[in-house]
C-alpha cells in the first residue's frame, strides 16, 4: 500500500494544502522521541524538496533540539476528509532563528511578511524521501474551527513576557538538550539583532 516518490509533486502539494492539521516527529541519539501536532497554515511548500513552518511558541521546544541534535526530522499529514491517505516527508532539517537574516527573507517570501503573535522560529526541511500510504484506519473528522487559545495568550504575553517564557520553558528539552534557543536575560541581549519590522502580527517590507 505504501508508495514512494521521487519528490512533492502538484498532486501531493495539493493534498498538503487542503489539510488542517500535520505532525511532526523527531528524536535525538538517546532519550525521548517526540510528536507534536502543527496548524497546517504554518507550512509552506518552498519547492518540490523543500518544506517550512513556522513555529510557534509553546511549552516545550522538543523538535529544535532534536533538530539541533541531529537535523532528522519527519511531517506527516492525514487525509481527514474525502479520500484517505496519509504522506509522510522525511527528511534532514534546519531551524532559523527568528533573529536571523535567513527568517527575516523567508518570512517575507514564503509568508508575506507577517508573522503570528508569538513566533519563535522556523524549521526548514530539506526532504529526501517522499512516501504515501492507504490511510484506511484513520477516521473521518468534520472541521469545525480553529482555536484562537494561542493566539490570545500571546498577545496577552507580550513580547517581554514571551521572551521570558522561553527562557524558562524553551531553553533545554525534556532530556536537558540545547534547544538555540537564549537561555538568560544575558544570552538574549547577545543574539544578533533582530531585522527591523519583525514584530508579532506586523508585516517587514521589503
Amino acid at each position: 500500500m505504501a508508495k514512494t516518490l521521487d519528490l512533492i509533486d502538484e498532486r501531493l502539494s495539493e493534498f498538503i494544502r487542503k489539510q488542517r492539521v500535520f505532525f511532526t516527529a523527531s528524536a535525538a541519539a538517546e532519550g525521548r522521541v517526540n510528536v507534536s501536532p502543527k496548524d497546517a497554515a504554518s507550512l509552506r511548500i518552498l519547492n518540490e524538496l523543500r518544506v517550512a513552518y513556522l513555529d510557534q511558541t509553546g511549552s516545550g521546544n522538543e523538535t529544535a533540539a532534536h533538530v539541533k541534535a541531529n537535523g532528522r526530522l519527519t511531517l506527516m499529514f492525514c487525509a481527514l476528509e474525502g479520500a484517505p491517505m496519509i504522506l509522510r516527508l522525511y527528511g534532514v532539517a534546519k531551524v532559523l532563528p527568528r533573529r536571523s537574516a535567513e527568517y527575516a527573507e523567508l518570512l517575507q517570501s514564503a509568508f508575506g511578511g507577517v508573522e503570528p503573535p508569538g513566533a519563535r522560529q522556523m524549521m526548514v526541511l530539506d526532504v529526501d524521501r517522499v512516501q504515501t500510504s492507504c490511510g484506511y484506519g484513520v477516521p473521518l473528522f468534520e472541521y469545525i474551527g480553529e482555536r484562537n487559545t494561542l493566539r490570545r495568550w500571546a498577545e496577552s504575553k507580550g513580547e517581554a513576557g514571551l521572551q521570558d517564557y522561553r527562557r524558562q520553558k524553551n531553553a533545554v528539552s525534556i532530556d536537558g538538550l540545547p534547544t538555540g534557543l537564549p537561555e538568560s536575560a544575558e544570552d538574549e541581549r547577545t543574539v544578533e539583532n533582530k531585522p527591523r519590522g519583525v514584530e508579532s502580527g506586523t508585516r517587514i517590507e521589503a
